[in-house]
């Protein structure tokens, strides 16, 4: 059982990026106001940057 990891390598980092991307998000919509910059950090912050970590390095493992 040691070898068995519960989250993979790529899940913890798009947690991680979930929770980044939820707190922009919210500091972007209080001190803001920006709906485009609202949805940069949601979306940007949560999404595309884990998902580009995540193909680079299953690019750099191939």
């Amino acid at each position: 059982m040691t070898g068995d990891r519960l989250l993979s390598t790529e899940t913890k980092t798009t947690l991680v990026f979930m929770v980044l991307g939820l707190t922009a998000w919210y500091l972007a919509q209080e001190y803001l106001g920006n709906g485009l910059v609202e949805l940069v950090a949601l979306f940007g912050v949560g999404i595309v940057v884990p998902t580009l970590i995540n193909e680079a390095r299953r690019q750099s493992g191939e």
